[in-house]
C-alpha cells in the first residue's frame, strides 16, 4: 500500500508544480468573471472521478496480489505484474495497447505541442502527472487549463 501513497503524494506534487509554473493562468480572470467556469469544473470533476476509480482498482490489485515485504517494481503485486495482467487475454491486451498509445505517445505529443502554442509553461508535466494520477485525469486537467487560458485571454481583450 506504500506504493499507492507514494503515487498519490507524487501526483499532488506534480499538479502543484503545474499550477505554480503557470500562476498567470490559474489566477482569477481580470474581467472579474468567476474563478472557475462550468466547463472547467466539469473537467475537474471528471478528472477527480477517474483518480478515485483508478485508486480503488489499484488498491484492489495490490490487496489481491502483493505479498508482505514484496517489491513494488517486480514480483507479486508489482508494476511488472500489473503490466503483464494488462495483456493476460486478447480483450485486456486490446484495451492496454490502446491506453498505452494514448498515454505514452498521444498525451505528451498533444499537450507539449499545443501547450507551448498556448503559452502554458512546462506542458510536459501533464504527461508526468498521468504517471501518478491517471491518463483521464491528465487530459481533464489539461482541458481545464486550456479553458482557463481561453478565459484569461478573453478577459485581457475586454478589460
Amino acid at each position: 500500500m506504500v506504493s499507492l501513497i507514494v503515487h498519490l503524494v507524487l501526483g499532488i506534487g506534480v499538479v502543484t508544480w503545474i499550477v505554480r509554473a503557470n500562476r498567470q493562468i490559474f489566477t482569477r480572470p481580470a474581467d472579474g468573471s468567476p474563478m472557475f467556469s462550468p466547463l472547467e469544473i466539469l473537467f475537474y470533476v471528471i478528472g477527480a472521478v477517474s483518480i478515485v476509480l483508478g485508486y480503488y482498482f489499484n488498491h484492489q490489485f495490490v490487496a489481491t496480489y502483493a505479498v508482505a515485504g514484496g517489491n513494488p517494481i517486480w514480483g507479486p503485486g508489482s508494476w511488472q505484474q500489473f503490466i503483464m495482467l494488462g495483456y493476460a487475454n486478447p480483450a485486456a491486451a486490446s484495451a492496454s495497447q490502446d491506453y498505452t498509445i494514448i498515454n505514452v505517445i498521444l498525451l505528451p505529443l498533444f499537450t507539449i505541442v499545443d501547450g507551448y502554442r498556448r503559452g502554458i509553461r512546462r506542458p510536459w508535466l501533464f504527461f508526468v502527472s498521468s504517471l501518478f494520477t491517471s491518463c483521464a485525469f491528465a487530459y481533464a486537467f489539461y482541458f481545464a487549463t486550456v479553458d482557463r487560458v481561453h478565459r484569461q485571454q478573453r478577459a485581457l481583450t475586454t478589460v
